[in-house]
Protein backbone atom coordinates (compact mmCIF):
# COMPACT_ATOMS: atom_id res chain seq x y z
CA UNK A 1 0.00 0.00 0.00
CA UNK A 2 1.67 3.25 -1.34
CA UNK A 3 1.30 6.48 1.61
CA UNK A 4 1.57 9.75 -0.44
CA UNK A 5 2.26 13.43 1.91
CA UNK A 6 -0.90 15.12 0.89
CA UNK A 7 -0.53 18.67 1.22
CA UNK A 8 -4.26 19.82 1.20
CA UNK A 9 -4.68 17.72 4.45
CA UNK A 10 -0.88 18.13 5.93
CA UNK A 11 0.12 14.37 6.50
CA UNK A 12 0.52 10.93 4.71
CA UNK A 13 -2.74 9.05 3.29
CA UNK A 14 -2.99 6.02 1.61
CA UNK A 15 -3.20 6.14 -2.11
CA UNK A 16 -6.91 4.24 -2.69
CA UNK A 17 -7.47 5.07 -6.49
CA UNK A 18 -10.87 6.47 -7.57
CA UNK A 19 -11.08 3.84 -9.73
CA UNK A 20 -9.32 0.34 -8.92
CA UNK A 21 -6.24 -0.36 -10.40
CA UNK A 22 -6.17 3.46 -12.81
CA UNK A 23 -4.74 6.66 -11.70
CA UNK A 24 -5.63 9.74 -12.87
CA UNK A 25 -2.90 12.11 -12.37
CA UNK A 26 -2.40 15.88 -13.64
CA UNK A 27 0.61 18.01 -13.25
CA UNK A 28 1.08 21.42 -13.68
CA UNK A 29 3.03 22.10 -16.62
CA UNK A 30 6.05 24.93 -17.98
CA UNK A 31 4.98 28.06 -18.84
CA UNK A 32 6.29 27.91 -22.48
CA UNK A 33 8.33 31.47 -22.95
CA UNK A 34 11.77 30.62 -22.15
CA UNK A 35 14.08 27.56 -22.09
CA UNK A 36 13.61 24.86 -19.20
CA UNK A 37 15.76 25.73 -16.27
CA UNK A 38 16.55 22.87 -13.82
CA UNK A 39 13.96 23.79 -11.41
CA UNK A 40 11.58 22.73 -13.50
CA UNK A 41 13.56 19.67 -13.79
CA UNK A 42 12.66 18.64 -10.44
CA UNK A 43 9.19 18.22 -10.94
CA UNK A 44 9.68 17.10 -14.36
CA UNK A 45 12.13 14.32 -13.20
CA UNK A 46 10.33 13.57 -9.69
CA UNK A 47 6.74 13.10 -11.81
CA UNK A 48 8.42 10.89 -14.44
CA UNK A 49 9.83 8.43 -10.98
CA UNK A 50 6.01 8.89 -9.81
CA UNK A 51 4.49 7.92 -13.42
CA UNK A 52 7.15 4.71 -13.54
CA UNK A 53 6.95 3.42 -10.29
CA UNK A 54 2.96 3.61 -10.35
CA UNK A 55 2.93 1.77 -13.76
CA UNK A 56 5.20 -0.91 -12.33
CA UNK A 57 3.36 -1.78 -9.79
CA UNK A 58 0.71 -2.76 -11.86
CA UNK A 59 -1.39 0.94 -11.96
CA UNK A 60 -3.15 2.06 -15.40
CA UNK A 61 -1.56 5.59 -15.19
CA UNK A 62 -3.06 8.34 -16.83
CA UNK A 63 -0.70 10.59 -16.78
CA UNK A 64 -1.23 14.55 -17.73
CA UNK A 65 0.92 17.04 -17.79
CA UNK A 66 -0.47 20.35 -19.14
CA UNK A 67 1.51 23.21 -21.29
CA UNK A 68 0.57 26.90 -20.74
CA UNK A 69 0.92 28.38 -24.21
CA UNK A 70 -0.51 31.76 -23.93
CA UNK A 71 0.55 34.01 -20.82
CA UNK A 72 1.29 37.48 -20.20
CA UNK A 73 4.88 36.35 -20.32
CA UNK A 74 4.44 34.66 -23.45
CA UNK A 75 3.02 37.58 -25.31
CA UNK A 76 5.67 39.66 -23.54
CA UNK A 77 8.57 37.40 -25.06
CA UNK A 78 7.22 37.26 -28.57
CA UNK A 79 6.78 40.89 -28.76
CA UNK A 80 10.07 41.46 -28.01
CA UNK A 81 11.64 38.81 -30.29
CA UNK A 82 9.41 40.00 -33.15
CA UNK A 83 7.34 37.03 -33.09
CA UNK A 84 3.91 35.97 -32.79
CA UNK A 85 2.91 33.89 -29.52
CA UNK A 86 2.37 30.77 -31.25
CA UNK A 87 6.06 30.88 -32.51
CA UNK A 88 7.63 31.68 -29.59
CA UNK A 89 5.49 28.68 -27.77
CA UNK A 90 5.72 26.00 -30.29
CA UNK A 91 9.55 26.90 -30.61
CA UNK A 92 9.92 26.75 -27.06
CA UNK A 93 8.05 23.27 -26.84
CA UNK A 94 9.99 21.61 -29.52
CA UNK A 95 12.94 22.72 -26.78
CA UNK A 96 11.04 21.60 -23.70
CA UNK A 97 10.77 18.14 -25.26
CA UNK A 98 14.11 17.62 -26.80
CA UNK A 99 15.29 18.20 -22.82
CA UNK A 100 12.37 15.72 -21.40
CA UNK A 101 13.93 13.22 -24.15
CA UNK A 102 17.33 14.07 -23.20
CA UNK A 103 16.53 13.53 -19.40
CA UNK A 104 15.26 10.20 -20.10
CA UNK A 105 11.63 10.94 -19.58
CA UNK A 106 8.29 8.76 -20.33
CA UNK A 107 6.22 11.58 -22.07
CA UNK A 108 2.78 11.73 -20.61
CA UNK A 109 -0.21 10.43 -22.21
CA UNK A 110 -1.39 13.61 -22.80
CA UNK A 111 0.25 16.70 -23.00
CA UNK A 112 -3.04 19.20 -23.46
CA UNK A 113 -2.08 23.00 -24.13
CA UNK A 114 -3.74 25.67 -22.63
CA UNK A 115 -5.44 26.70 -26.53
CA UNK A 116 -6.90 23.73 -27.57
CA UNK A 117 -9.19 24.18 -24.40
CA UNK A 118 -10.86 27.30 -24.59
CA UNK A 119 -14.45 25.63 -25.15
CA UNK A 120 -13.54 24.20 -21.70
CA UNK A 121 -12.01 27.20 -20.37
CA UNK A 122 -15.30 29.42 -21.15
CA UNK A 123 -17.43 26.49 -19.76
CA UNK A 124 -16.37 26.48 -16.56
CA UNK A 125 -16.43 30.73 -16.07
CA UNK A 126 -19.69 30.43 -17.52
CA UNK A 127 -21.03 27.86 -14.42
CA UNK A 128 -19.14 30.62 -12.01
CA UNK A 129 -20.71 33.66 -13.33
CA UNK A 130 -24.15 31.85 -13.15
CA UNK A 131 -23.79 30.85 -9.84
CA UNK A 132 -22.71 33.97 -8.40
CA UNK A 133 -19.35 33.41 -8.03
CA UNK A 134 -17.43 36.07 -10.66
CA UNK A 135 -18.53 39.23 -11.62
CA UNK A 136 -17.52 41.72 -14.43
CA UNK A 137 -15.38 44.91 -13.38
CA UNK A 138 -15.54 47.88 -15.59
CA UNK A 139 -12.67 47.12 -17.71
CA UNK A 140 -14.58 43.96 -18.66
CA UNK A 141 -12.82 41.25 -17.37
CA UNK A 142 -14.26 38.44 -15.43
CA UNK A 143 -13.01 38.03 -11.69
CA UNK A 144 -14.00 35.15 -9.43
CA UNK A 145 -15.32 36.71 -6.39
CA UNK A 146 -13.60 35.27 -3.37
CA UNK A 147 -16.40 36.61 -0.72
CA UNK A 148 -18.44 33.60 -2.11
CA UNK A 149 -16.30 30.61 -0.78
CA UNK A 150 -15.88 30.38 2.77
CA UNK A 151 -12.94 28.08 2.96
CA UNK A 152 -10.68 29.71 0.89
CA UNK A 153 -7.07 29.12 2.50
CA UNK A 154 -7.19 25.59 2.64
CA UNK A 155 -3.22 25.05 1.65
CA UNK A 156 -1.33 28.18 2.61
CA UNK A 157 -3.62 28.79 5.72
CA UNK A 158 -1.97 32.53 5.37
CA UNK A 159 -4.14 34.58 3.30
CA UNK A 160 -6.38 35.78 6.38
CA UNK A 161 -4.64 39.65 5.95
CA UNK A 162 -5.79 39.36 2.11
CA UNK A 163 -9.40 38.76 3.02
CA UNK A 164 -9.76 40.98 6.05
CA UNK A 165 -11.91 44.09 5.82
CA UNK A 166 -9.56 46.76 6.18
CA UNK A 167 -8.35 44.90 2.62
CA UNK A 168 -11.97 45.48 0.82
CA UNK A 169 -11.28 47.84 -2.18
CA UNK A 170 -13.72 49.84 -3.88
CA UNK A 171 -13.45 48.11 -7.60
CA UNK A 172 -13.79 51.31 -9.40
CA UNK A 173 -9.99 52.02 -8.65
CA UNK A 174 -8.46 48.74 -7.98
CA UNK A 175 -10.94 46.75 -10.31
CA UNK A 176 -11.43 44.53 -7.83
CA UNK A 177 -13.47 44.33 -4.78
CA UNK A 178 -10.77 42.94 -3.02
CA UNK A 179 -7.48 42.18 -3.52
CA UNK A 180 -6.93 38.50 -3.42
CA UNK A 181 -10.13 38.37 -6.11
CA UNK A 182 -8.14 36.55 -9.12
CA UNK A 183 -8.82 37.05 -13.03
CA UNK A 184 -10.84 34.55 -14.91
CA UNK A 185 -11.03 36.07 -18.01
CA UNK A 186 -8.84 38.93 -19.60
CA UNK A 187 -10.87 41.67 -21.80
CA UNK A 188 -8.59 41.69 -25.16
CA UNK A 189 -6.04 44.60 -25.78
CA UNK A 190 -5.19 45.68 -28.89
CA UNK A 191 -2.73 43.24 -31.01
CA UNK A 192 -2.51 40.88 -28.49
CA UNK A 193 -4.07 37.77 -29.23
CA UNK A 194 -7.64 36.91 -28.29
CA UNK A 195 -10.50 34.34 -28.45
CA UNK A 196 -14.38 35.07 -28.66
CA UNK A 197 -16.60 34.73 -25.70
CA UNK A 198 -19.31 35.94 -24.13
CA UNK A 199 -18.18 38.88 -22.54
CA UNK A 200 -16.22 39.80 -25.24
CA UNK A 201 -13.09 38.74 -26.93
CA UNK A 202 -10.14 37.72 -24.64
CA UNK A 203 -8.15 34.88 -23.23
CA UNK A 204 -8.04 33.18 -20.00
CA UNK A 205 -6.51 33.75 -16.80
CA UNK A 206 -3.39 31.31 -15.32
CA UNK A 207 -5.41 29.73 -12.49
CA UNK A 208 -8.67 28.77 -14.31
CA UNK A 209 -6.90 27.14 -17.26
CA UNK A 210 -5.59 23.67 -15.31
CA UNK A 211 -9.12 23.48 -13.25
CA UNK A 212 -10.52 23.26 -16.67
CA UNK A 213 -8.41 20.86 -18.38
CA UNK A 214 -8.24 18.78 -15.60
CA UNK A 215 -11.93 18.27 -15.22
CA UNK A 216 -12.01 18.49 -18.92
CA UNK A 217 -10.05 15.36 -18.96
CA UNK A 218 -10.80 13.92 -15.27
CA UNK A 219 -14.02 15.53 -14.24
CA UNK A 220 -14.34 14.54 -10.54
CA UNK A 221 -11.62 11.50 -11.00
CA UNK A 222 -8.16 12.92 -10.51
CA UNK A 223 -6.56 10.93 -7.83
CA UNK A 224 -2.91 12.64 -7.40
CA UNK A 225 -2.68 16.68 -8.72
CA UNK A 226 1.22 17.90 -8.65
CA UNK A 227 3.02 20.84 -9.16
CA UNK A 228 6.12 22.24 -7.28
CA UNK A 229 5.39 23.99 -3.50
CA UNK A 230 5.79 27.54 -5.49
CA UNK A 231 2.30 26.54 -6.51
CA UNK A 232 0.73 25.95 -3.71
CA UNK A 233 -0.10 29.71 -3.43
CA UNK A 234 -2.20 31.59 -5.18
CA UNK A 235 -2.24 28.94 -8.04
CA UNK A 236 -3.28 25.65 -6.61
CA UNK A 237 -5.58 27.29 -3.90
CA UNK A 238 -7.47 29.33 -6.52
CA UNK A 239 -7.51 26.25 -8.52
CA UNK A 240 -9.14 24.32 -5.48
CA UNK A 241 -11.71 27.52 -4.93
CA UNK A 242 -12.97 27.59 -8.59
CA UNK A 243 -13.49 23.71 -8.66
CA UNK A 244 -15.41 23.25 -5.33
CA UNK A 245 -17.45 26.18 -6.44
CA UNK A 246 -18.10 25.40 -10.33
CA UNK A 247 -18.57 21.60 -9.72
CA UNK A 248 -19.91 21.30 -5.92
CA UNK A 249 -17.20 19.22 -4.14
CA UNK A 250 -13.79 18.44 -4.64
CA UNK A 251 -12.13 17.32 -7.75
CA UNK A 252 -9.14 15.88 -6.65
CA UNK A 253 -8.25 13.53 -4.21
CA UNK A 254 -4.63 14.29 -3.19
CA UNK A 255 -2.35 16.97 -3.86
CA UNK A 256 1.68 16.55 -4.12
CA UNK A 257 4.23 19.29 -4.45
CA UNK A 258 8.06 19.66 -4.64
CA UNK A 259 10.53 21.08 -3.18
CA UNK A 260 12.13 24.23 -4.88
CA UNK A 261 15.79 24.26 -5.95
CA UNK A 262 18.00 27.05 -4.41
CA UNK A 263 20.38 28.99 -5.79
CA UNK A 264 22.73 31.20 -3.30
CA UNK A 265 19.69 31.27 -1.26
CA UNK A 266 16.52 32.05 -3.57
CA UNK A 267 14.21 30.36 -5.60
CA UNK A 268 15.88 28.86 -9.26
CA UNK A 269 13.13 30.92 -11.64
CA UNK A 270 13.40 32.73 -14.76
CA UNK A 271 11.61 36.10 -12.98
CA UNK A 272 15.15 36.44 -10.80
CA UNK A 273 17.02 35.41 -13.57
CA UNK A 274 19.36 32.92 -11.44
CA UNK A 275 18.89 29.63 -13.50
CA UNK A 276 20.55 27.52 -15.24
CA UNK A 277 18.81 25.87 -18.41
CA UNK A 278 18.53 22.37 -18.13
CA UNK A 279 20.61 22.50 -21.79
CA UNK A 280 23.94 23.98 -20.37
CA UNK A 281 23.95 21.30 -17.35
CA UNK A 282 23.47 18.87 -19.92
CA UNK A 283 26.66 20.16 -21.94
CA UNK A 284 28.60 19.40 -18.85
CA UNK A 285 26.46 16.17 -16.68
CA UNK A 286 25.38 13.23 -17.93
CA UNK A 287 21.48 12.96 -17.62
CA UNK A 288 21.91 10.47 -14.74
CA UNK A 289 23.70 12.83 -12.89
CA UNK A 290 21.22 15.57 -13.02
CA UNK A 291 18.48 12.99 -12.10
CA UNK A 292 20.87 12.02 -9.44
CA UNK A 293 21.01 15.24 -8.06
CA UNK A 294 17.34 16.07 -8.31
CA UNK A 295 15.77 12.62 -6.79
CA UNK A 296 18.92 11.72 -4.21
CA UNK A 297 17.40 14.21 -1.88
CA UNK A 298 13.37 14.00 -0.43
CA UNK A 299 11.13 15.62 -3.26
CA UNK A 300 9.33 17.69 -1.00
CA UNK A 301 13.02 18.92 0.70
CA UNK A 302 14.30 22.26 -0.59
CA UNK A 303 18.05 21.36 -2.47
CA UNK A 304 20.58 23.88 -3.47
CA UNK A 305 22.40 23.84 -6.56
CA UNK A 306 26.03 23.86 -6.12
CA UNK A 307 28.66 22.43 -8.86
CA UNK A 308 29.95 21.00 -5.61
CA UNK A 309 26.09 19.22 -5.78
CA UNK A 310 26.69 18.26 -8.87
CA UNK A 311 30.17 16.79 -8.69
CA UNK A 312 29.23 14.62 -5.63
CA UNK A 313 25.75 13.72 -7.60
CA UNK A 314 28.88 12.31 -10.38
CA UNK A 315 30.86 10.45 -8.35
CA UNK A 316 27.58 8.76 -6.84
CA UNK A 317 25.79 7.51 -9.81
CA UNK A 318 29.74 6.68 -11.29
CA UNK A 319 29.82 3.78 -8.39
CA UNK A 320 26.99 2.28 -9.67
CA UNK A 321 27.70 2.21 -13.30
CA UNK A 322 30.86 0.57 -11.55
CA UNK A 323 29.05 -2.17 -10.31
CA UNK A 324 27.43 -2.94 -13.25
CA UNK A 325 30.73 -2.77 -15.52
CA UNK A 326 31.41 -6.49 -16.13
CA UNK A 327 28.08 -7.77 -15.51
CA UNK A 328 25.03 -8.95 -17.53
CA UNK A 329 21.38 -9.59 -16.99
CA UNK A 330 20.21 -12.99 -16.17
CA UNK A 331 16.50 -14.44 -16.13
CA UNK A 332 15.96 -14.79 -12.18
CA UNK A 333 13.16 -14.35 -10.32
CA UNK A 334 13.94 -11.81 -7.77
CA UNK A 335 10.67 -10.31 -6.60
CA UNK A 336 11.01 -11.84 -3.09
CA UNK A 337 14.71 -10.68 -3.18
CA UNK A 338 15.49 -9.00 0.29
CA UNK A 339 16.68 -5.57 -1.52
CA UNK A 340 13.86 -5.77 -4.02
CA UNK A 341 11.31 -5.88 -1.00
CA UNK A 342 13.35 -3.28 0.55
CA UNK A 343 13.50 -0.63 -2.22
CA UNK A 344 9.56 -1.06 -3.08
CA UNK A 345 8.68 -0.29 0.74
CA UNK A 346 11.02 2.95 0.52
CA UNK A 347 9.23 3.97 -2.57
CA UNK A 348 5.73 3.28 -0.82
CA UNK A 349 6.54 5.17 1.78
CA UNK A 350 5.85 8.52 -0.13
CA UNK A 351 8.53 8.02 -2.66
CA UNK A 352 11.45 7.60 -0.38
CA UNK A 353 14.23 7.99 -2.90
CA UNK A 354 16.79 8.63 -0.24
CA UNK A 355 16.36 5.72 1.10
CA UNK A 356 15.74 4.00 -1.97
CA UNK A 357 19.13 5.04 -3.56
CA UNK A 358 20.48 3.39 -0.20
CA UNK A 359 19.35 0.14 -1.16
CA UNK A 360 21.26 0.71 -4.66
CA UNK A 361 24.67 1.30 -3.27
CA UNK A 362 23.97 -1.34 -0.89
CA UNK A 363 23.79 -3.36 -3.94
CA UNK A 364 26.72 -1.81 -5.72
CA UNK A 365 28.94 -3.04 -2.90
CA UNK A 366 27.94 -6.43 -2.65
CA UNK A 367 28.12 -6.75 -6.79
CA UNK A 368 31.53 -5.65 -6.32
CA UNK A 369 32.48 -7.81 -3.92
CA UNK A 370 31.05 -11.25 -5.64
CA UNK A 371 32.64 -9.69 -8.72
CA UNK A 372 36.07 -11.49 -7.86
CA UNK A 373 34.46 -14.41 -6.36
CA UNK A 374 31.09 -15.97 -7.67
CA UNK A 375 30.57 -13.97 -11.27
CA UNK A 376 27.02 -15.67 -11.22
CA UNK A 377 25.95 -13.98 -8.61
CA UNK A 378 27.62 -10.73 -9.32
CA UNK A 379 25.29 -11.18 -12.40
CA UNK A 380 21.82 -12.46 -10.30
CA UNK A 381 22.52 -8.85 -8.24
CA UNK A 382 23.47 -6.60 -11.25
CA UNK A 383 19.87 -7.63 -12.68
CA UNK A 384 17.72 -6.46 -9.49
CA UNK A 385 19.86 -3.07 -9.50
CA UNK A 386 19.26 -2.60 -13.60
CA UNK A 387 15.46 -3.61 -12.70
CA UNK A 388 15.28 -1.11 -9.63
CA UNK A 389 17.37 1.90 -11.16
CA UNK A 390 15.18 1.91 -14.05
CA UNK A 391 12.00 2.40 -11.72
CA UNK A 392 13.98 5.86 -10.73
CA UNK A 393 14.95 6.35 -14.70
CA UNK A 394 18.91 6.09 -14.10
CA UNK A 395 22.18 3.70 -15.59
CA UNK A 396 20.54 2.95 -18.84
CA UNK A 397 23.45 3.81 -20.42
CA UNK A 398 26.12 1.17 -21.05
CA UNK A 399 28.30 1.56 -18.14
CA UNK A 400 31.76 2.10 -20.57
CA UNK A 401 29.96 4.96 -22.48
CA UNK A 402 29.38 6.15 -18.76
CA UNK A 403 32.82 6.01 -17.35
CA UNK A 404 34.91 7.23 -20.20
CA UNK A 405 32.56 10.00 -21.37
CA UNK A 406 34.70 12.48 -20.49
CA UNK A 407 38.59 11.04 -20.86
CA UNK A 408 39.63 14.43 -22.01
CA UNK A 409 43.01 12.09 -22.71
CA UNK A 410 44.79 12.69 -26.11
CA UNK A 411 44.74 10.00 -28.92
CA UNK A 412 48.65 9.33 -28.39
CA UNK A 413 47.71 8.67 -24.54
CA UNK A 414 44.86 5.97 -25.40
CA UNK A 415 47.04 4.24 -27.45
CA UNK A 416 49.68 3.75 -25.08
CA UNK A 417 46.98 2.44 -22.38
CA UNK A 418 45.52 0.22 -25.14
CA UNK A 419 48.80 -1.10 -25.82
CA UNK A 420 49.83 -1.95 -22.58
CA UNK A 421 46.23 -3.59 -21.70
CA UNK A 422 46.98 -5.82 -25.01
CA UNK A 423 50.52 -6.66 -23.35
CA UNK A 424 49.04 -7.41 -19.96
CA UNK A 425 46.53 -9.91 -21.86
CA UNK A 426 49.28 -11.58 -23.56
CA UNK A 427 51.31 -11.79 -19.73
CA UNK A 428 48.14 -12.95 -18.24
CA UNK A 429 47.19 -15.61 -21.01
CA UNK A 430 50.92 -17.15 -20.80
CA UNK A 431 50.25 -17.34 -17.07
CA UNK A 432 53.33 -14.30 -16.61
CA UNK A 433 51.36 -12.92 -13.53
CA UNK A 434 54.32 -10.83 -12.28
CA UNK A 435 54.52 -9.20 -15.75
CA UNK A 436 50.54 -8.60 -15.60
CA UNK A 437 50.67 -6.81 -12.41
CA UNK A 438 53.55 -5.02 -12.91
CA UNK A 439 51.64 -3.30 -15.93
CA UNK A 440 48.49 -3.32 -14.47
CA UNK A 441 49.74 -1.28 -11.62
CA UNK A 442 51.87 0.84 -14.46
CA UNK A 443 48.48 1.66 -15.70
CA UNK A 444 47.08 2.61 -12.19
CA UNK A 445 49.99 5.33 -11.56
CA UNK A 446 48.41 6.70 -14.63
CA UNK A 447 44.96 6.98 -12.64
CA UNK A 448 43.80 3.87 -15.13
CA UNK A 449 41.24 1.36 -13.40
CA UNK A 450 40.86 -2.01 -15.05
CA UNK A 451 37.89 -4.26 -14.79
CA UNK A 452 38.49 -8.24 -16.15
CA UNK A 453 35.46 -9.66 -16.90
CA UNK A 454 34.47 -12.46 -19.78
CA UNK A 455 34.78 -10.45 -22.62
CA UNK A 456 37.67 -8.55 -21.89
CA UNK A 457 39.21 -5.90 -20.35
CA UNK A 458 37.77 -2.76 -19.57
CA UNK A 459 39.30 0.23 -17.99
CA UNK A 460 38.31 3.61 -16.66
CA UNK A 461 40.11 6.78 -15.29
CA UNK A 462 39.92 6.31 -11.34
CA UNK A 463 39.21 10.17 -10.32
CA UNK A 464 38.30 12.27 -13.78
CA UNK A 465 37.62 15.47 -12.22
CA UNK A 466 36.76 16.80 -15.42
CA UNK A 467 32.85 16.03 -15.51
Amino acid sequence: MIKIFNTLNKKKEKLVPICSKMINMYVCGITVYDLCHIGHARTLIFFDVVFRYLQYIGYNVNYVRNITDIDDKIIKRAHKRKETYDQLSNAMIYEMQKDCKMLNLIPPKYEPRVTNYMNEIINMIQILYEKGHAYINYDNDVLFNLSTYKNYGVFSKKIKFFLSTKNIKHHTFFQKEKNCDFVLWKHAKSNEPSWPSPWGKGRPGWHIECSAINYGIFGKNCDIHGGGADLIFPHHENEVAQSVCAHTGAQVNMWMHTGMVMYKNNKMSKSLGNYYTIKSCLKKYHPDVIRYFLTSSHYRSQINYTNTSLKQAYYAVKRLYFALLGTMSLPIQYKKNKFYLKFLSAMNDDFNTPKAYAILFTLARKINSYKEKNMHQANKLSTILRVLSNLLGILYDNPDNFLNRHLNLSQNKIQQINTLIQEREIDRKFHKWKAADIKREQLKSMGIILTDTKNGTRWFIKNNKKL
